[in-house]
């Protein structure tokens, strides 16, 4: 008998986009009012104003055109993924990052574990305070790479950057993009009750470093126990340590001007509001300059330019094909629907449980509304004004919201940038699902956990 096998990722979704599209001739069609705050120019949901309206299936046809219409909603990350891409093919053409990772694995030598907690902390930040997701993209080659070359494997160094900027975006004490957004719809002092996300950070953050640092020491010690060993022997990231050049002069020029390019972008983010046009723009600079600095021709640049955003194009086709799911259910009025639905099944249960009941409500609305600013554009003015209702704190309903947005982005196949990162590494998403099954299922009783607390705590300040 043939063993089942996990379809490609390609095909995966759009096996999910074909049942969406026959959900919308199964669920009601409906709406809810939205309104514009004219303050910050925000759409928003108007609660109590959901209704039931004339059904709208999408036909066949309209399926089909669904896939380009999410490939030109997701353009902007699409070109953004490719503009790094091609710069990174350029950085990696100079040959600086293979003497880096070179010098790097020299200095570690007998103590390699220790750049996981480092790199995980670091991109932990990027994602608790500046809201970072697709912006890491650039750094699972570079951090994957290491990881091999460290004697781990493409799953660790994946997991690095991935969970790292994952657990700070999940236990986000400063996201403006997810908790600022929540926390303005529902009335809130912008990031009130910082003390208690700090704790969530510590606590996912922490458990998902152990679980990465063993799963590392035990790859570390037999390498074949890893999920992609025979993967990783023919890798596109895989460096031979004998053959690595020196770390010269010009490398080190190459990649000060790659890290003075990083100040720049990230002074750029947090006092200059720079967002993806302005971030693909900053990467080819620091392509073009990386370049330059090594002497490389015209000629050559543009050749790795085009060979690095040859290497990403099957991650970036994957975010429009998540992004057409969505369309879907727009077009076929069942969003809305789906959204009422699942809000209302928390009504009627005792306080606590009603709020963790928002948060596994929150994890579900994720997968049809995987933008962060958008599920809170779409589901805390609904949540917010429900926790009035329940007897919960509207703190605890942003609580509920950041978890529940926060956990399933780092497994749920309708996250592009999910879905981009592990196709950078090569990963077939079944194998990731299943490395990451334990430590989702962590994270979410330390989510409903906190959740619980929260309401026993009058968790505020209101």
């Amino acid at each position: 008998m043939k063993k089942f096998q996990i379809p490609h990722t390609y095909a995966l979704l759009f096996f999910i986009i074909i049942f969406v599209t026959l959900l919308t001739f199964v669920v009601p069609a409906g709406s809810f009012e939205r309104a514009v705050d004219d303050a910050t120019g925000r759409t928003f949901v108007v609660p109590d104003s959901f209704e039931y309206i004339e059904s709208n299936p999408v036909g066949f046809f309209d399926m089909f055109k669904a896939i380009p219409k999410g490939m030109e909603q997701a353009g902007y990350i699409i070109f953004f993924v490719l503009m790094i891409g091609g710069s990174f093919g350029i950085l990696q053409g100079t040959g600086a990052i293979e003497a880096g990772i070179g010098e790097v694995v020299k200095s570690t030598k007998g103590k390699e574990k220790i750049v996981i907690p480092l790199i995980m902390f670091i991109f932990s930040l990027a994602g608790a305070i500046l809201g970072s997701a697709e912006e890491m993209l650039p750094f699972y080659p570079i951090v994957i790479a290491l990881a091999i070359a460290l004697g781990f494997d493409t799953i660790t160094g994946t997991a690095m950057v991935l969970l790292g900027a994952g657990a700070g975006f999940a236990g986000a004490f400063l996201n403006p993009f997810t908790v600022g957004i929540a926390q303005g719809i529902a009335g809130l002092p912008l990031f009130s009750g910082i003390g208690y996300r700090l704790i969530g950070y510590f606590a996912v953050l922490g458990s998902g470093i152990i679980y990465v640092y063993r799963y590392a020491n035990k790859i570390q010690k037999n390498p074949e126990l890893s999920p992609t060993y025979e993967d990783d022997k023919n890798s596109k990231h895989n460096y031979d340590l004998d053959e690595i050049p020196e770390f010269t002069g010009k490398h080190k020029a190459v990649l000060g001007v790659f890290v003075v390019g990083l100040a720049i972008l990230a002074f750029g983010v947090v006092q200059l509001g720079f967002y993806i046009t302005e971030l693909s723009a900053m990467f080819l600079i620091i392509g073009i300059a990386s370049g330059i600095v090594a002497k490389m021709g015209i000629n050559q640049i543009a050749e790795e330019f085009v060979n690095g955003a040859k290497e990403l194009v099957y991650g970036a086709l994957v975010i429009g094909l998540a992004t057409s799911i969505m369309v879907v259910m727009q077009e076929g009025n069942i969003m809305d629907t789906i959204i009422y639905a699942l809000a209302s099944v928390v009504q009627g249960l005792p306080p606590a449980l009603s709020a963790v009941g928002m948060f596994i409500v929150q994890s579900f609305i994720n997968l049809i509304v995987p933008s962060g600013s958008g599920q809170a554009a779409v589901s805390m003015p609904i949540m917010a004004p429900m926790a009035d209702v329940v007897g919960i704190t509207r703190q605890t309903s942003v609580l509920a919201f950041q978890f529940g947005d926060g956990f399933s982005n780092v497994i749920s196949p309708t996250s592009g940038y999910f879905m981009a990162a592990i196709a950078i590494g090569g990963i077939k998403w079944e194998k990731w699902a299943r490395w990451m099954l334990p430590l989702f299922l962590i994270w979410s009783a330390i989510g409903a956990t906190l959740v619980f607390i929260s309401v026993l705590i009058n968790y505020g300040p209101f």
